[in-house]
């Protein structure tokens, strides 16, 4: 599209999370104007520790928000799997792209902050929750929980895996429980009987029970995330200590002896959930990023990268296309294959048996494969 034509586009971003936040941040640097609507009062990040993989840092590095992002992470160079009691089953470097070959561990709350942190002043409007959608082709209307009102000439559905936008527009399909629970919290180094010596993650695994050491050594801790099979779907289930420590009986005892020291109260408990893939992501004037879009387990640690490649996607389509509708076909051409092959091996198990590589489908092909 013509500058002149960006300039004049005006985008409505419902959901400040990653995704949301890398799209207002993307699409504003078009020229366009980007209003953020957030249904919470505060942004506030729950739960651990993530990785931001190098070509997520690389869209950091083209906005011009990297040295902002990475001043608040740990530069990882591979990924570790390893059997319950510490046996090494496979280790790779981070799939690189490009110059950039670490991945960045940081802590959720430290990455949007960040995020938040570079947009400017006034985008993000708290405390509007989506009520409705009109999608009217050129444009669509958008009416919140408080009576208030806008329209826009593209609205970025960035609101999560229980999406309004998705639900009203495009699929009224339900979440799909994983059969897991995550517990995630951060503790200190300290804590980690002496577990965490350098950068780089590790997973232990074992009996349907996966463990993630992320460290963060920028603030001294480290994300300790237990993932395990568990027939309740509810959402935010209650478990007990003792509850947790039958998860992770026969692992290593330091790993036993972190999760005896837990603090119930730091932990996040969720109940893990994927959607099944969108047949389609977009209209005239709406379009799915992120979550809403594509949500998927946490077993790759794709779910904050997808979001993040999702806006700079959008804002390159916009770029490159002669027409809003256009550009989003093209996001959605260019995306769409991505995030349901991550999606699919998300699903996937982790188990010793299962593991053929570290990072399935994700490296590019080496010369000479077909």
């Amino acid at each position: 599209m013509q500058l002149s034509d960006l300039q004049n586009l005006k985008i409505a971003v419902i959901g400040a999370g990653y995704g949301g936040a890398a799209a207002a941040k993307a699409l504003s640097l078009l020229g366009a104007r980007v209003d953020v609507y957030e249904q919470a009062s505060r942004i506030r990040e729950v739960g651990a520790g993530i990785g931001l993989r190098p070509a997520t840092m690389n869209r950091f590095r083209e906005w011009g928000v990297f040295d902002a992002i990475a001043e608040v992470t740990s530069p990882s160079d591979y990924f570790e799997i390893l059997t319950a009691t510490g046996d090494p089953i496979m280790k790779e470097a981070w799939p690189a792209a490009g110059e950039q070959t670490h991945t960045h561990l940081i802590h959720r709350g430290d990455f949007i902050d960040a995020l938040m942190g570079v947009l400017p002043e006034g985008m993000v409007h708290l405390g509007h929750k989506l009520e409705t959608i009109e999608d009217r082709g050129d444009c669509a209307a958008l009416t919140f929980a408080d009576g208030a009102t806008a329209e826009a000439d593209l609205v970025v559905g960035a609101d999560g895996i229980r999406s309004v936008v998705r639900h009203q527009l495009f699929s009224q399909k339900a979440p799909v429980f994983a059969g897991e629970h995550a517990y995630r919290t951060v503790i200190s180094v300290d804590d980690a009987h002496g577990m965490v010596v350098d950068d780089n993650l590790r997973m232990y695994i074992g009996r349907g029970t996966k463990i993630y050491l992320l460290p963060l050594r920028h603030r001294g801790q480290v994300s300790f995330d237990i993932t395990a099979l568990h027939p309740d779907g509810t959402w935010a289930p209650g478990v007990t200590k003792e509850d947790l420590l039958r998860t992770v009986e026969g692992f290593d005892e330091r790993l036993v002896n972190i999760t005896r020291d837990l603090d119930m109260d730091t932990v996040n408990i969720r109940a893990v959930y994927d959607i099944d893939p969108v047949d389609t992501w977009h209209s005239d004037s709406v379009v799915l990023v992120g979550d809403a879009a594509h949500s998927m387990l946490h077993h790759q640690g794709q779910g904050a990268n997808s979001a993040i490649e999702d806006g700079g996607a959008l804002a390159d389509a916009l770029r490159e296309a002669g027409s809003v509708k256009e550009a989003l076909a093209l996001y959605q051409a260019t995306r769409k294959p991505v995030t349901d092959e991550l999606q699919r091996i998300s699903r996937q198990g982790w188990t010793e048996d299962e593991i053929d590589e570290v990072f399935p489908g994700q490296k590019p092909a080496t010369a000479g494969q077909e």
